[in-house]
């Protein structure tokens, strides 16, 4: 049976092993795909306990965003539903006040030609600045976007700060992200999940 482009690409792109020189592991690139899914969600890079698991978000960051979308772990890991592209593939390793940034490398390869695969996205929620500046292409501060959600709303996007709990401080100093944003964000993704 011959492969389609998509299922070729799909397949490069969880053997790819173009940073393992930069990685602390081996290299694994861990997303959720399907070109069907109505949702992208883009974060950053998976973290430790992502990377053991193979599977996005299996981390305490992953527990904060299904209660921020109000989404069970059910409907997250659905692809017909969302398909979860970091702007890093692969686990970059430590700094000292957290996770590494993405490698460029990987989003200059791959992000293009899959995002050009989905058939059917209707929204796209940017989880943190690298994921932000890169699809909205600005450098603009991560708080001033996430300020911008009424007209981001309005073009099927919103920029979130990444779920981690080192972001706790932010969502205390910036009231109006739980008050305002997130119930507009739900009722949307609600009728998105629902329809």
């Amino acid at each position: 049976m011959k492969h389609s482009p998509v299922n070729t690409l799909i397949k490069n792109v969880k053997q790819c092993t173009l940073c393992q020189k930069e990685l602390p592991f081996t290299a694994n690139p861990v997303l959720q795909y399907s070109h069907k899914s109505k949702i992208l969600l883009a974060g950053q890079a998976p973290g430790v306990s992502a990377h053991t698991s193979s599977t996005p978000f299996a981390d305490q960051s992953g527990k904060r965003l299904t209660q921020w979308l109000q989404i069970t772990d059910q409907q997250l890991y659905n692809d017909k539903l969302f398909s979860i592209l970091p702007m890093g593939f692969c686990y970059p390793g430590k700094s000292k006040s957290g996770d590494l940034p993405p490698i460029k490398r990987c989003a200059n390869t791959w992000r293009e030609p899959l995002l050009a695969t989905f058939t059917n996205c209707q929204f796209t929620i940017l989880l943190g600045k690298y994921a932000a500046n890169w699809h909205l292409s600005s450098s603009k501060p991560l708080t001033e976007l996430c300020k911008q959600w009424p007209s981001l709303l309005e073009d099927n996007t919103i920029v979130l700060p990444h779920p981690s709990p080192r972001n706790i401080p932010w969502i205390t100093r910036n009231p109006w992200f739980e008050q305002d944003l997130l119930p507009a964000l739900r009722s949307r993704l609600n009728t998105i999940i629902n329809e």
